[in-house]
């Protein structure tokens, strides 16, 4: 008898069979690098001597026995995003919770890690997207000098999570855990935050005022306390059982953030192959592994770029998703939690109202997870549905606890029986103008349907100056095109958002259509995203002329523009205003990826496995 709702089961069903053939392929090669003994043992004397020449006396000590697992650390520290700087700390920790089960641990590379936050809407912002695929790579040539029998893969934010997924998993014949850093503490409220910037943008406070009210709210070490990409990331890392249970939302610099830090890095040695448990990550992740991911994205209210991410994370596995599996999970899983910009709490209260662990317990409650899975810590999802607790008087200072009974603040969090949302909190588009996904969490119901004539822009900047003048006052659909990752790199679009917003306050009836992204944090305006096929790849968007009128429903998934097939078929598309900017600020250093670069709904893969997402 399945333990699964029948609905979920057959989702899982058509993934399964859809992937076999990728999956098996998959599945052979990581069995091919598998090696008796430690990773280490078949290299000659010399590359053993070049491997830990740096080490200490104890650890040359322990390596060169040939015996005791050596755990490679990939980290994405840097300590000027706030997110990362506090995983300095890390790996000498790391290394002494080693040491005390006489094992070791090296910091085998780092990856890059930059903030959406600081990039958007300037040139960098191109890269963004890039440094996914970049970091996956980085991953792999941390790992290549094959002497490290696990990982812990140290990372937070948007790009960064994902791409160490993709890289570890080409990894897959040996285990790994993943280490955040936490939220910061909670500062000024999101709604203020957002009220301030809306001022701003209407030219009601002066820039000294709003970087003051972006200083209160982005202050200390810590991941931004919205539910983006960042906080998205660390829940899939829960609910796929790549975390150590309770570790996702636990701030920095604190005991309880260490105890977990210790804790894993007595786990990896459990799944390496000379531990209790043996469990390669690749073998571990498997198709239910990611439509756990999919349930959990729904059912909080996640980010719109894990459309991307989970796609290529699952594709690095052998593993087909796409947006139709989103969208049929959707409608089978009512969103449990609002946080922003889904409501007005931040990521640290919805930590004290019971948090991953009691959404997780009420998802395995009406059978909407698989509970039939691997992770760090054994078979099952279970031990997600306990609190972690740092405790000086037990071993390793850290206990667990159910649970709380019920919500601690019906307001965040809710009940499978009693939801914010029947459904999920995505949406997928259809329509003569291709698909598109929206952020319908976040969207109130009274603003999910918008037909208006449309305004064309090939540039946000030119949204930007159409708004100050006064043009976009009315209603309109914004149709901002050539932002796909062929045309230059997918940037986020989020520096849109508090027009938009302006513009819906004053009754005006608008809505965005981009090939482009918004961010993690998309807000209240109704957001048609990317966009396929892009205006790069010749895609309808680009054949869109202003005053076209297109309907937006965000209910009943309808993209259309009102042109006819022969019309539109006639159109030739137009070329960018401005053209492409492909030179400065380290765009040709990508110039292989916009060539090679997949669809959104296949990933926006630029690696290798970029042909597996297409099918």
């Amino acid at each position: 008898m399945s333990t699964v709702d029948p609905r979920l089961a057959a989702i899982t069903d058509r993934i399964i069979e859809r992937s076999k053939p990728h999956r098996g392929a998959y599945l052979q090669t990581i069995e091919k690098q598998k090696t008796k003994g430690v990773q280490r043992r078949h290299l000659g004397c010399t590359n053993l001597a070049h491997a830990f020449a740096a080490e200490s006396n104890q650890d040359k000590l322990l390596l060169k026995q040939l015996e005791q697992p050596n755990i490679g650390i990939v980290s994405a520290y840097n300590d000027m995003l706030s997110a990362h700087q506090p995983l300095m700390s890390f790996p000498v920790l790391i290394k002494a919770a080693l040491r005390e089960k006489r094992a070791t641990a090296q910091f085998a590379g780092g990856v890059p890690a930059m903030c959406d936050g600081v990039t958007q809407g300037h040139e960098g912002m191109e890269l963004s997207l890039f440094s996914r695929d970049t970091i996956a790579m980085s991953t792999a040539v941390a790992l290549s000098h094959n002497v490290f029998d696990g990982m812990m893969c140290l990372g937070v934010c948007d790009k960064i999570v994902p791409g160490l997924v993709m890289g570890a998993l080409t990894y897959g014949h040996i285990p790994a855990i993943f280490v955040p850093a936490g939220p910061m503490p909670s500062g000024i409220s999101n709604s203020q935050k957002a009220k301030t910037r809306e001022q701003f943008a209407n030219g009601e406070v002066s820039k000294d005022a709003l970087l003051e009210s972006e200083m209160q709210s982005y202050h200390s070490p810590g991941t931004c306390t919205f539910y983006g990409t960042a906080n998205s990331n660390q829940m899939l890392m829960e609910i796929m059982g790549l975390h150590i249970p309770g570790a996702a939302f636990v701030n920095p610099n604190t005991p309880l953030r260490d105890a977990i830090t210790r804790r894993a890095a007595h786990q990896i040695l459990k799944l390496t192959a000379q531990g209790e448990s043996p469990m390669p990550v690749g073998e571990m992740l498997d198709e239910k592994s990611f439509v756990n991911a999919l349930v959990g994205l729904m059912a909080t209210g996640g980010s719109t770029n894990l459309t991307l991410h989970l796609i290529a994370m699952a594709a690095h596995a052998g593993i087909i998703l796409n947006w139709d599996d989103f969208d049929a999970i959707s409608k089978i899983v009512p969103q449990l939690a609002k946080v922003y910009p889904n409501g007005p709490a931040d990521i640290n209260q919805f930590h004290t109202a019971g948090g991953l662990a009691l959404v997780i317990r009420e998802l395995l409650d009406h059978k909407l997870l698989h509970n039939d899975v691997q992770t760090v810590v054994g078979g099952g999802l279970d031990a997600y549905t306990k609190v972690a607790i740092w405790d000086k008087e037990v071993e390793g200072a850290l206990r667990y606890e159910d649970a709380p009974a019920q919500s601690l603040d019906p307001s965040i969090i809710s009940t499978a029986t009693k939801p914010f949302s029947a459904t999920g909190g995505l949406k997928v588009f259809n329509g003569n103008l291709g698909r598109a996904v929206i952020k319908i969490s976040a969207v109130a119901k009274e603003h999910r349907l918008v037909t208006a004539s449309a305004k064309v822009f090939d540039d946000q900047l030119q949204v930007s100056a159409a708004f100050e003048k006064g043009d976009l006052n009315q209603d309109t659909i914004i149709v901002l095109r050539y932002q796909g990752p062929k045309a230059n790199g997918m940037p986020e679009l989020h520096k849109l958002t508090p027009a938009l917003s302006l513009l819906q306050q004053k009754g005006f009836a608008v809505a965005l259509v981009t090939d482009g992204r918004m961010s993690g944090a998309s807000g209240k305006t109704p957001a048609a995203i990317h966009l396929c096929p892009e205006a790069a790849a010749g895609g309808p968007i680009a054949k869109i002329r202003d005053g076209d009128i297109i309907t937006l429903n965000a209910e009943t998934g309808e993209l259309t523009v009102a042109v006819s097939d022969a019309e539109l078929a006639s159109r030739e598309p137009i070329p960018p205003s401005n053209g492409l900017q492909e030179y400065g600020y380290g765009r040709e250093l990508f110039s292989a990826f916009r060539q090679l670069v997949s669809s959104a709904e296949t990933g926006a893969i630029s690696t290798g496995t970029g042909h597996i997402g297409a099918h």
